[in-house]
């Protein structure tokens, strides 16, 4: 197993970026498990009502805001991840304080929250794909019944401009994942 100083790695970044690929290959690569911030959202979503977290239950409640366009999804995914923010922390600080060491993944993941989590126990790490033609090809690739999702691209790609810009303000790194034969080499350095 290789070395590492960390108890928690945070990977976020858009649909569509290879996160989960790249995070299967980390936990073989340490030997820890690995948790994905879409289940926290699922949990709270379980757990509350759409009058108590608006938010997070939008699309279930708002059918007509798949018409939307991308920039109006983007600010919703911002939104949805800035709601999510309390309860990751409260699971990031639960593996710090007796939990076994893991890597956390997922878009619902701020470089907000991950400046706020100031401890050297953690590492956080943002991936994004600069080419939104990418993005269609990998949706396409691993969604072959939905077709080309151009929509979702445009939204993935946007939100990785934004985190790309966002991320060195609160001290954390954005790395292409291309290319990415490197990406785990690179993101290992970013981590460090």
């Amino acid at each position: 197993m290789a070395e590492r100083d960390w108890h928690v790695l945070l990977v976020g970044g858009p649909s569509g970026t290879g996160k989960s690929t790249v995070c299967g290959a980390l936990m073989r690569q340490y030997g820890v498990g690995a948790s994905e911030i879409d289940d926290i959202e699922t949990a709270v979503q379980a757990m509350t009502t759409p009058e108590q977290q608006p938010i997070l239950h939008h699309w279930s409640a708002h059918a007509e805001s798949r018409e939307w366009t991308a920039e109006e999804i983007f600010d919703l995914t911002l939104a949805a991840a800035e709601a999510l923010s309390p309860a990751v922390e409260a699971v990031v600080q639960s593996h710090l304080n007796h939990g076994p060491p893991v890597i956390m993944e997922g878009d619902y993941l701020l470089p907000a929250l991950a400046g706020r989590i100031r401890s050297p126990r953690v590492r956080v790490v943002f991936l994004y794909e600069p080419d939104e033609a990418q993005l269609v090809a990998n949706f396409l690739g691993r969604e072959q019944d939905e077709g080309p999702q151009y929509m979702r691209a445009r939204v993935s790609w946007l939100f990785g401009q934004w985190l790309a810009a966002e991320a060195p303000k609160h001290g954390v790194a954005a790395i292409p994942v291309r290319p990415w034969d490197t990406l785990s080499e690179r993101l290992q350095i970013a981590v460090r």
